[in-house]
């Protein structure tokens, strides 16, 4: 029997994955555990990163099952010196998903609509207002958090490419 959850791990998807700056030596790390978890080869094309000179940038269109975008996180979070982001396009069944990750601030997750829209649940909006009531901080900073503004401003330099690279925008929507 074919249930909702087999089916939904079955169903195929895609995305981006950016490797924002990476040192030369987790390079081929990286390649390894990407490769691991979508079940192919992966050799990417490594360019310097002028942003911070000594560490390289890369990016991947990938094709995968339904929650490859979080495996794929998973299997990178944690590493120093890496910065990266994936996405997941959404499916018939499946919200979308983006993920970020600095080592300063760990991992940012938010799921996200047809058209790239972060989606915030409404019991992580509740939260924030009871938290910004007591005093613990303000509303703007905790929805600044919920639309991962921490992850994006310091990821924001690493985003632009360096001289004859390619340039995707993840905040622009078609």
């Amino acid at each position: 029997m074919v249930t909702a959850a087999t089916a939904a791990s079955r169903t195929a998807t895609r995305g981006v994955m950016y490797v924002h700056s990476a040192p030369s030596a987790l390079c081929p790390h990286i390649e390894w555990a990407v490769g691991g978890v979508l079940g192919v080869a992966v050799s990417l094309d490594w360019t310097p990163q002028p942003a911070q000179p000594g560490t390289y940038r890369a990016e991947l269109s990938w094709g995968g099952s339904v929650g490859s975008a979080a495996a794929v996180a998973s299997a990178l979070r944690g590493w120093n010196h890496l910065r990266f982001e994936i996405t997941e396009e959404p499916t018939a069944g499946t919200e979308g998903a983006r993920f970020s990750f600095t080592p300063e601030l760990g991992v940012f997750h938010a799921v996200t609509g047809l058209h790239g829209d972060l989606m915030i649940p409404e019991d992580r909006l509740k939260a924030a207002v009871v938290k910004a009531a007591l005093g613990d901080t303000t509303l703007l900073n905790e929805i600044d958090k919920l639309l991962g503004k921490p992850w994006d401003d310091e990821l924001e330099t690493f985003r632009h490419a360096g001289e004859g690279a390619p340039v995707r925008w993840l905040h622009q929507v078609v």
